[in-house]
């Protein structure tokens, strides 16, 4: 996406702290009068630009090694890392740590720039470095403001068409809902900000998630309503025709619109922090999200958008750029962080995979896929669970655990390396010709040579017998490795959004209100219809019968499927908690899986059990300060 670069709107007036009231009572941000900011169109979205510099992007926010999978799906062997952190419950240190997403790199002193030591000091948004942009939570404040700032200064636009101040209202309404979105999925009911705050900033948290989540719900229609399906359609955008993909449409408001309302109608924000029954939902705002779901997906029909048809199509949604520097995303792009430097977009292509293999220079630890994650999500050919699959006559069963890596849905060998996996046929080293991932105990001296044997190697090997290729690129049959250098040419990005995500959230807001079977009025598809999708594009059977008749069971089948397609791409820590599931053993405990060279045995062995108590461990704390600036702010529950 191009910037519109307006030389009047780069600096803005920042708050470094964590503190909502040191933020809140920040002056406006322009270093000019609002007169000049919103005379022209131009100017007016040169200030919206910066709201989408302020969408953080989660893979490449951290360091030099992005530590953004932080569910049971991923293992990293640094307890003093955020995921690390979060398994031993040390949530106060999660939001300490200025090396995740959530947080700001380097604290106020070095992520900004700021060398007098003034915490308001400016702050430049660079394309260059995410890491160098605000964190999650600050980010999301600062873009509350400047959307509360458009939206109040509209009026001044009296040199612009009418077409352009709504895209200009449409922009901010969208952000203003997302970014209190963005605060929401990991800190709760939070006090929506709908207006410019400069010393009113004591406003009471809400009693529930839904309150909050209707009022954002508020914020998405107007925009829907205002803005265009397709930028350069629009006069407006043929300044920037062509490369308008990332900027907010119809499509991408429908789509958070719905995700909004599915978050708020899950058990767990149903449940209030109380309770919690992980089939209980919400059916109103199911319903409410099914509509919004429908939006979307009708733009889909009518040529807006398209899911890959096949799983080698769906390489260009996560790491294919058709040109370089060109946004991925293929035909299920709907949103995602903007900007970004190639380094920092090969350090996340490259963080499932052992360095001695992608031997780029451009990563350090190895987020290792835990064998629970892959065990309980990851299928067999015949379309079942493992767990179903165990079930069937004995002639009739695929897994054999004395051959784990055989009979498997085709996306498990598509997303993964494995033992004995081909990696580059034709290298004279051994290291890259097929991946070693096997290991016995260190008193039997035997790894192979991608396997992390201890401390030496932990900042380079897989730790779990497995390694993640969602967004590692693969040519002809061969990975890229020093023997064969590609990743240059293309650029890995994760989504915030794509259309694959709008139909699994659509199907499991539909059954949660409706069950399997059953279309609304909105649009055609069931949601069985809707999860057969994915198994056709994968190449395995559809649904089983008896597993559709069963309201429970077709859930827990639902959610596997989004397990499996949404795999490393960030959503799964937000999802087991608004499932009520994070607390379950099944959850807490990452596994490893252990074999000697000749695959005679295999063993899993308990990297760590997390930590996770309900409600305690179900949302981050805020900062004890901050709950203590004024009532009616209270802390989250158990801290």
């Amino acid at each position: 996406m191009k910037s519109y670069k307006i030389k009047i709107l780069i600096i803005l007036g920042l708050v470094l702290s964590f503190s909502c009231e040191d933020y809140l009572d920040v002056a406006p941000e322009s270093v000019l009068e609002k007169e000049d900011v919103f005379s022209t169109f131009k100017n007016a979205q040169g200030f919206v630009e910066e709201m989408y510099a302020l969408v953080v992007s989660y893979e490449q926010q951290g360091h030099t090694f992005q530590d953004f999978l932080l569910g049971d799906d991923g293992f990293v062997d640094r307890p003093t890392k955020a995921s690390g952190d979060i398994d031993a419950g040390r949530f106060f240190s999660v939001i300490g740590d200025s090396f995740v997403y959530l947080n700001n790199h380097g604290g106020p002193n070095t992520a900004y720039g700021d060398n007098d030591g003034d915490r308001r000091a400016n702050v430049t948004l660079t394309n260059a470095f995410n890491r160098q942009r605000p964190g999650l939570y600050d980010a999301s404040l600062y873009g509350i403001r400047k959307a509360n700032l458009a939206i109040a200064n509209v009026d001044l636009m009296v040199n612009a068409t009418q077409a352009e101040k709504d895209v200009i209202l449409g922009q901010a309404y969208f952000f203003r809902a997302f970014f209190h979105n963005e605060i929401m999925k990991f800190w709760g009911r939070y006090p929506y900000i709908d207006r410019v705050l400069i010393d009113d900033f004591k406003l009471p948290r809400p009693e529930t998630y839904k309150e909050v989540a209707l009022m954002a719900n508020e914020d998405y229609k107007k925009a829907i309503d205002l803005l265009p399906v397709d930028w350069d359609n629009e006069p407006y955008g043929q300044l920037t025709r062509g490369e308008n993909k990332g900027r907010l449409t119809k499509g991408t408001a429908y789509a958070f619109q719905g995700k909004n309302l599915l978050l708020a109608a899950s058990p767990l924000m149903k449940g209030n922090n109380v309770s919690i029954d992980t089939y209980d939902y919400d059916t109103e705002l199911c319903d409410m999200a099914v509509e919004a779901f429908s939006g979307i997906l009708k733009l889909a029909d009518q040529g807006r958008y398209a899911l890959a048809t096949t799983l080698d199509e769906l390489d260009e949604v996560f790491w294919k750029s058709p040109a370089p520097n060109a946004w991925p995303g293929g035909t299920e792009f709907i949103f995602a962080a903007t900007g970004g430097s190639r380094v920092q977009a090969q350090r996340f292509m490259t963080s499932g995979v052992s360095t001695r293999i992608h031997t780029t220079g451009a990563g350090f630890e190895v987020i290792s896929p835990t064998h629970n994650f892959i065990h309980n999500n990851f299928g067999m050919a015949n379309g079942l669970s493992i767990e179903d699959d165990q079930k069937l006559p004995a002639a009739q069963r695929l897994f054999d655990d004395t051959k784990p890596f055989e009979n498997r849905d085709p996306r498990f060998y598509k997303w993964h390396i494995i033992d004995g996996q081909i990696i580059d046929p034709g290298a004279e080293d051994p290291d890259f010709v097929s991946a070693q991932l096997w290991y016995v105990s260190p008193a039997q001296n035997g790894q192979g040579k991608h396997r992390s044997s201890g401390a030496e190697n932990l900042k380079i090997l897989s730790n779990t017998g497995y390694m993640w290729t969602k967004f590692y690129p693969k040519v002809d049959g061969k990975y890229h490795t020093r023997w064969n250098p590609i990743i240059n040419q293309f650029i890995g990005v994760r989504m915030h959004m794509r259309l694959t995500d709008v139909y699994l959230m659509y199907a499991e807001a539909l059954h949660a209100s409706k069950g399997a079977t059953t279309a609304p009025a909105s649009y055609s598809l069931t949601a069985e219809a809707a999860i057969n999708l994915f198994r056709d594009r994968a190449g395995i059977p559809n649904v089983d019968p008896n597993i559709v008749a069963d309201n429970n069971r077709f859930m827990d089948e639902l959610r596997r499927e989004r397990a499996v397609e949404l795999s490393y791409e960030a959503h799964r820590w937000v999802d087991i908690r608004r499932w009520g599931l994070a607390h379950l053993d099944k959850y807490k405990r990452k596994l490893a899986l252990d074999f000697p060279e000749d695959r005679s045995n295999f063993t899993e062995t308990l990297l760590v059990e997390r930590i996770c108590e309900f409600p305690k461990h179900y949302w981050l704390p805020f900062p004890q300060g901050q709950t203590l600036i004024y009532e009616g702010f209270p802390q989250n529950p158990g801290w």
